[in-house]
C-alpha cells in the first residue's frame, strides 16, 4: 500500500529534521505553486492526491491566498488535517472545512506562544503607561525628552492599576502573572467565567464592567466574525478618560478608526499596539502619534518560541498521521 502524503505549505525555519523524521511514516511532499490560481488547479490534478495532513504557515497565505470556502473545496478529497503554526488561525474558515465532506479538522499551536506574546504585552504595557514612546521619539530626533524644550508629559507606575482582559486564554493567564508582580488588579471577561484555580485570583466581570473599570485594556482574544471590531467607538466611550489599550492578539478586534479618533480626544492617553488591521500597513495617524507604542508584529519572534512553534504543529501532524486525533485542535473542532 502507498504511504499517505503529509505537505508542507510555507518554510520552517528551525525544525527542518523534526519535519524530515516524518518520512518513516509518510512521503512530504510540496506544492509546485508559486500563486493562488495555480495551487488551486495543482489542487486539482492528480499531484497532490493522497496528501492526509498539512503543515500550514502563515505566510504561505502569499501562495494560496486565504483557506476561504472556495480553496477549502479545491484542496484535495484526501485531505483530513491541517496543522496552523501560530495560536492565531484567522486566515481559516474553519467553519467552510467542518462543512466539507471529509472535514478537514484544524489544529493550531496554542500553549508555545503563551511566554513570549504575554513579555511583548509587559514590554508594551509599562512603555505605553510610562510614556516611554514619547521620549524614544524625541532622543532620535536629537530632542532631549521633547522638541524645542518641551518636557515630555509624565507617565503613570503600574502599582494599584486595574489591567483589564478580553479574552482570559494562556496568553491572559501568563500576563496577569508577570502583572502581578508590578503590583497590578487583574480583572477579565470571557464567554465563560474560569475555574477558580485557572483564574489565579483575576476577577470576572462583564464586558460593560470592564470597560469602565479598566486603567489598561489588553486585548487577548481571537479574531473572527464575532470578535472583529469588538472595540470601537461605542467600547471606547464606556471607558475611563486616559485608559491605555494594548493589542497583541489581531489588528481587527479593534477599530482603527475609532482608535485615532479616541487618541485625539484623549479618551486613550495611550496604547502599545503590536497588531493592525491592515499589515504591514499601519494608519498614518497612528505612526505619527508619540503616545503610541509600535511593533510590527513580534510577539513570538524568538528563536526558541518560534522553534517550539514549530516542534508543535509537526507533532500535530504526526499524531494526526499515527493516531488519526490532532494534538491540539481549534476550540470550534474539539468535538469535529
Amino acid at each position: 500500500m502507498s504511504r499517505p502524503k503529509a505537505m508542507l505549505l510555507g518554510r520552517i525555519e528551525h525544525a527542518m529534521r523534526t519535519w524530515e523524521g516524518l518520512s518513516d511514516i509518510a512521503e512530504l511532499v510540496e506544492p509546485q505553486s508559486n500563486n493562488r490560481d495555480d495551487f488551486i488547479q495543482e489542487c486539482k490534478s492528480n499531484r497532490l492526491n493522497g496528501v492526509v495532513a498539512v503543515y500550514r504557515t502563515a505566510a504561505s497565505v502569499s501562495v494560496t491566498g486565504l483557506w476561504d470556502e472556495e480553496l477549502v473545496n479545491a484542496l484535495p478529497k484526501s485531505l483530513k488535517f491541517c496543522s496552523s503554526v501560530g495560536a492565531g488561525y484567522d486566515q481559516i474558515d474553519v467553519h467552510a472545512c467542518s462543512a466539507r465532506d471529509p472535514p478537514i479538522k484544524v489544529s493550531n499551536t496554542p500553549t508555545a506562544v503563551d511566554d513570549a506574546t504575554a513579555d511583548t504585552a509587559m514590554f508594551l504595557i509599562l512603555g505605553a503607561l510610562r510614556g516611554f514612546s514619547y521620549g524614544i521619539s524625541a532622543l532620535r530626533k536629537g530632542q532631549w525628552r521633547g522638541p524645542d524644550g518641551e518636557v515630555a508629559p509624565l507617565g503613570h507606575d503600574p502599582e494599584g492599576k486595574t489591567i483589564g482582559v478580553l479574552g482570559m486564554g494562556g496568553i491572559g493567564r501568563n500576563m496577569k502573572k508577570k502583572c502581578d508582580a508590578f503590583g497590578m488588579k487583574t480583572i477579565y471577561h470571557n464567554r465563560n467565567p474560569l475555574s477558580d484555580e485557572l483564574a489565579g485570583g483575576a476577577k470576572y466581570v462583564s464586558f460593560d464592567e470592564l470597560l469602565a473599570q479598566s486603567d489598561v485594556l489588553s486585548l487577548n482574544l481571537p479574531l473572527n466574525k464575532n470578535t472583529r471590531h469588538i472595540i470601537s467607538t461605542a467600547e471606547f466611550s464606556n471607558m475611563k478618560t486616559g485608559v491605555v489599550i494594548i493589542n497583541t492578539a489581531r489588528g481587527a478586534v479593534m477599530d482603527g478608526d475609532a482608535l485615532v479618533k479616541a487618541l485625539e480626544s484623549g479618551k486613550v492617553w495611550s496604547c502599545g499596539l503590536d497588531v493592525y488591521e491592515d499589515e504591514p500597513q499601519i494608519h498614518p495617524e497612528l505612526v505619527k502619534n508619540p503616545h503610541v507604542m509600535l511593533l510590527p508584529h513580534m510577539g513570538t519572534y524568538t528563536i526558541e518560541t518560534m522553534t517550539a512553534m514549530e516542534e508543535w504543529c509537526i507533532s500535530n501532524v504526526r499524531s494526526a498521521l499515527e493516531t488519526g486525533k490532532l494534538r491540539s485542535p481549534v476550540p470550534e473542532h474539539v468535538d469535529l
